[in-house]
């Protein structure tokens, strides 16, 4: 986008006294237009194919067909960034699942439409940002092997995979996760989501990957074979005891931006687990995340970053790259097998 290019918006919403303040809201912002509204999905369509706006607003609850099977079958097609709008938090998850860039509650009222445009207005620069990665060519995939993969041997309790995502990180951290057995050491996890988010999306991780998933609660344990999901709203840091490793969740302040941050958890790696660490940046806006992967090499941990291409963007881990704190910086179908290898360099 260039600096002076206002960022052309179309919203697709069922409601004509809310598409129509919300209309005159983002028109008020000096680098934001709409340029058109839609009723409907089938309407939607139409105007995003003539019109090719840099970021859609989406309701979920639309006449016609609803904004999830919208999304479903315009991403494939004609991906986009788009920006869901809805009450219903699950259905707002199922959307990030079928290809939205981000969400925001729908305002329950006109007086709260003030706070609600302040944050949609923050939320469409960033998506406008977004950069759709191409699938992989063909040639790539070649004789990929499905079968989970794990340590071999028995897994050290003391060593730790950390991973750090924003926008784009939800089906990344699943394509990472669903390729491993439970030989694995424990993970953490940072996804930057909201409260009541993080929760969801561990348990939709939790029911389709082999290795157990959980939103992490203070205290819990960090074992081989189970992952810890950062909750949204708090800050999680790795901890030890003497009966081993563990996380604390407190509600703190945003760090690099964010609660929970990439940054917070990955000092605490570096400063507890060390040399027994593996860091991993993937696609997400901004950098968090970069100076904590750093502090993981300097103590003598592993990093990996998702490379440009496979990211959907490449904000964070291009920021973790330039820094010096990625080893090694791979296509996102590579990062599993790879993290496996690294694993059993750790001494």
């Amino acid at each position: 986008m260039s600096e002076n290019k206002r960022i052309r918006v179309l919203i697709a919403d069922d409601s004509m006294m809310f598409r129509e303040a919300f209309r005159r809201g983002l028109d008020a912002q000096a680098d934001i237009e709409v340029i058109g509204v839609a009723n409907d999905a089938i309407e939607a369509k139409d105007k995003i194919l003539s019109l090719h706006p840099d970021v859609v607003t989406l309701d979920v609850e639309m006449p016609k067909m609803d904004g999830i099977k919208f999304l479903r079958k315009l991403m494939p097609i004609y991906p986009v960034p788009v920006i869901v709008i809805s009450h219903l938090k699950e259905s707002v998850f199922e959307a990030l699942d079928a290809g939205a860039v981000d969400f925001v509650s729908k305002p329950g009222n006109l007086e709260d439409l003030s706070v609600f445009l302040k944050d949609i207005a923050v939320k469409i620069r960033t998506a406008s940002k977004v950069q759709f990665a191409f699938r992989r060519e063909k040639s790539e995939i070649v004789q990929i092997d499905l079968s989970p993969i794990g340590v071999c041997g028995e897994v050290d309790p003391t060593s730790v995979v950390a991973i750090g995502a924003s926008i784009g990180g939800t089906e990344a951290i699943y394509s990472i996760l669903s390729k491993f057995s439970k030989n694995m050491p424990g993970l953490v996890i940072v996804q930057h989501m909201p409260t009541d988010f993080t929760k969801r999306f561990a348990e939709r991780l939790d029911q389709t990957c082999l290795i157990d998933v959980k939103e992490a609660e203070d205290g819990d344990r960090i074992l081989p074979g189970r992952a810890l999901v950062a909750p949204g709203g708090m800050q999680m840091r790795v901890k030890n005891a003497s009966d081993g490793l563990y996380v604390s969740c407190q509600k703190e302040a945003k760090v690099s931006g964010h609660c929970p941050s990439v940054d917070v958890l990955f000092h605490s790696v570096a400063e507890v687990v060390g040399r027994k660490a593996v860091g991993v940046i993937l696609t997400g806006m901004g950098a968090d995340g970069s100076a904590g992967l750093l502090k993981i090499r300097q103590a003598g941990g592993r990093t990996i970053g998702q490379d440009e291409k496979s990211s959907v963007v490449y904000g964070m881990p291009m920021a973790a790259f330039v820094s010096g704190g990625v080893m090694l910086q791979l296509p996102l179908y590579r990062i599993p097998d790879e993290l496996v290898r690294q694993v059993a360099l750790l001494g």
